[in-house]
């Protein structure tokens, strides 16, 4: 899988670690509903494209009636180095076609889980790097990070982002 569905695949580990229900189609999207703790959580991966992100979320979010401090995007991050996990309220979309659409359909105030994918260094060789594939040296540490988020997404589903951050930091540090 390339570097820009790493937000689909911290969810598709979520959903296997924390056991959700089967994947169904809703929402212009693939959903799955469980629980995190105590938490009842929906995971919905847009299958729109990138730019249209925004459609199916808002469809979710209108049907549940859920505001926007509800929701939480994964996705990756060209500014943080690859593999480092940062959670942030708000903000901008940093050149994300995704994160702009559902900006456009939602207003900017949503909750973000920023999964690094580092910078090539050219901006002529972002789209490349954006859409490559993981290198097999890559491997390990991506599997080990997947693995981080979701053992500690409770902390997440509990609002406490500084600890989940610290949690996944200090299991990625082994």
């Amino acid at each position: 899988m390339h570097r820009h569905n790493v937000g689909f695949m911290a969810m598709d580990v979520i959903a296997e670690m924390h056991d959700f229900g089967p994947v169904q189609k809703k929402f212009s999207g693939w959903v799955q509903e469980g629980r995190i703790g105590n938490t009842k959580v929906l995971l919905l991966k847009p299958a729109t494209f990138m730019n249209e992100s925004g459609r199916s979320v808002g469809e979710a979010m209108r049907f549940y009636k859920l505001e926007l401090d509800a929701l939480t995007v994964f996705h990756d991050e060209l500014d943080l180095a690859p593999f480092k996990v940062k959670v942030k309220q708000g903000g901008g979309t940093a050149g994300h076609n995704g994160l702009r659409s559902i900006d456009k359909h939602l207003g900017a105030d949503f909750r973000r889980v920023r999964i690094g994918i580092g910078h090539p260094g050219h901006k002529h060789r972002v789209t490349g790097h954006v859409l490559g594939n993981y290198a097999k040296a890559e491997q390990d540490d991506l599997v080990a990070m997947l693995g981080a988020i979701a053992a500690e997404a409770e902390w997440l589903a509990r609002g406490d982002d500084p600890r989940f951050m610290s949690d996944v930091a200090l299991r990625l540090q082994g």
